[in-house]
């Protein structure tokens, strides 16, 4: 697909999936990833694998050694590595409110998507900001018990213990915590195609996706194909 994309010459295919705590963007985003063929970058895993760092090795400058730690960077390696914990879920919500923190890790997703030549997912909570002339932008909308329900579900898969009601409460305030940061909270935006996750099946989930994508690519450069063709 990603092949098919590029001989009609579309320069710019960079797909953003924001949205709040198990509102379902990760999955979303790997759906996405999955079917056009294309790289996933996911914020959030930036953020964890910061925070996990930093827990690992109390350093007297965070911001140096976060720079130096992001240059060897190599972002396949995080699917090694559990960063779930509720640890790393509290650290990563702190270091995210930190604008230093935050430009090294927009430092970061810029170069992987030029790496990519524009041809990418990005997931996260401020991907529509970081990603302005991003070629469509989806915000993944969910209710609080769903999103529950399903972060307690990835936790224990992760044999994580945690209770539910636990889940809930974390959640509540990372969201709290995104939402009225000082720099890139998480808003929904006027250009933001939104998609309720907590009434939709995966499969129904991608294929309005899929649709919003190919009647943009359509009306945008009257090409109107199908994915799969």
């Amino acid at each position: 697909m990603e092949e098919n994309l590029k001989s009609k010459k579309i320069k710019n295919f960079i797909l953003t999936v924001d949205g709040k705590s198990g509102s379902g963007k990760s999955t979303a985003a790997k759906l996405l990833s999955k079917k056009y063929k294309i790289p996933l970058l996911s914020s959030g895993q930036l953020y964890r694998w910061a925070a996990k760092k930093l827990i690992e090795r109390k350093q007297k400058n965070e911001i140096v050694f976060l720079k130096k730690s992001f240059k060897k960077l190599n972002y396949n390696n995080l699917k090694k590595l559990n960063l779930h914990t509720p640890e790393i879920s509290y650290h990563s919500a702190i270091i995210a409110k930190r604008l230093k923190i935050r430009m090294i890790i927009k430092k970061y997703q810029k170069e992987f998507v030029k790496k990519n030549k524009n041809y990418c997912v990005i997931e996260g909570r401020d991907s529509h900001i970081i990603f302005s002339d991003a070629f469509l932008k989806f915000f993944l909308k969910s209710n609080l018990s769903t999103a529950a329900v399903r972060r307690y579900s990835d936790l224990k898969k992760k044999k994580i213990g945690i209770s539910l009601k636990q889940v809930k409460n974390d959640l509540k305030k990372r969201d709290y915590s995104d939402i009225t940061r000082k720099h890139s909270p998480l808003i929904l935006a006027k250009d933001h195609v939104v998609i309720r996750s907590d009434i939709l099946n995966k499969s129904q989930m991608i294929n309005k996706m899929s649709k919003k994508i190919e009647n943009k690519i359509k009306n945008k450069y009257g090409i109107g194909y199908r994915v799969g063709k």
